[in-house]
């Protein structure tokens, strides 16, 4: 058994497939079928169950790869020890974002990040909380940036900034009257919100205390995909929103029929933190990328404090 083998089952694993597997791996089908069959008579036991149709982990299969992939980022850590000898910030750093918040910080932090650690390679991927923590935990991405507390044993986060919720609101709307607005405001409007599966909406649900109450009309059935289709609705009449701080800064602001106003509510906010596996071996990294992150926000959000000392 070598890291090849391991490589080979990880590969099989992900992609449910030997053909996409072997290619992955830069080999033949028939290569990585025969190393991983020779690697199951080793162990004694079956890895993947085969027909003609799908490829399906056995449950002792589950347990070796996600050994295998632990494996295979320490055999990566050791490579990268050597490296960090010449340069401790050196490399590729995969970073997943959620959708609700990667088309806005990242504009403000990729061209300081290049300056400041020029031999860093920023890997950026953008997907649902879900899908960032599953990936996390098969050693698909270093770290995640969410808006979710996490309660994993296998998990720690840095804290990098809260970021105020703002509500957007059609032109002509009632409540572009009042001074401010507040708690009762919101209840007292329908408000568009997210499909099911972006914690921006279960984060406005919340503050607007709408958990247990029913979302009735055409506004309980009108989900948007993304932010900006949301942006899209309300500029179109349809409703009022909650956006996150860091998203007021985006294009929509200028001739949308779009008006964001200020919350007169200190807990309409979220947490903003890098979430990632405390085996990764790259915590410098991950600081370095933090500290840009923190330096670089604006007004609207604040920075939380990094490690002192």
């Amino acid at each position: 058994m070598n890291l090849r083998d391991l490589k080979y089952i990880v590969a099989v694993a992900e992609t449910r497939h030997f053909g996409r597997a072997a290619a992955r791996c830069f080999v033949s089908q028939p290569t990585l079928s025969g190393q991983i069959k020779k690697l199951e008579d080793h162990l004694g036991v079956v890895v993947f169950e085969r027909t003609n149709r799908s490829v399906e982990i056995t449950p002792i299969g589950e347990a070796i790869v996600a050994r295998a992939r632990l494996v295979l980022e320490q055999a990566e850590s050791i490579e990268q020890i050597a490296r960090a000898h010449q340069d401790p910030l050196a490399g590729p750093l995969r970073i997943g974002a959620i959708p609700t918040l990667s088309p806005y910080l990242m504009p403000l932090i990729l061209v300081p990040l290049k300056r400041l650690y020029p031999q860093m390679r920023m890997v950026l991927s953008e997907e649902i909380t879900d899908s960032l923590l599953s990936r996390l935990h098969h050693h698909e991405i270093d770290a995640a940036l969410l808006a979710t507390p996490v309660d994993d044993a296998d998990l720690a986060e840095i804290p990098l900034f809260d970021e105020p919720f703002w509500l957007a609101h059609p032109l002509a709307h009632p409540l572009q009257q009042k001074d401010e607005i507040t708690a009762q405001d919101l209840e007292e409007i329908d408000l568009l919100l997210l499909a099911e599966g972006h914690c921006l909406t279960h984060q406005v649900m919340e503050v607007c205390h709408l958990v247990d109450r029913e979302q009735t009309g055409e506004m309980g059935d009108l989900r948007a995909a993304s932010l900006e289709t949301l942006l899209q609705l309300v500029g179109a009449g349809f409703g009022c929103t909650l956006v996150p701080a860091l998203a007021i800064r985006g294009g929509w602001m200028t001739d949308t029929g779009i008006i964001a106003r200020r919350l007169d509510m200190p807990d309409a906010r979220r947490r903003i933190s890098l979430v990632f596996r405390k085996s990764f071996p790259r915590r410098a990294a991950l600081d370095a990328f933090a500290g840009v992150i923190r330096d670089h926000l604006p007004n609207t959000v604040r920075a939380l404090p990094g490690p002192t000392g």
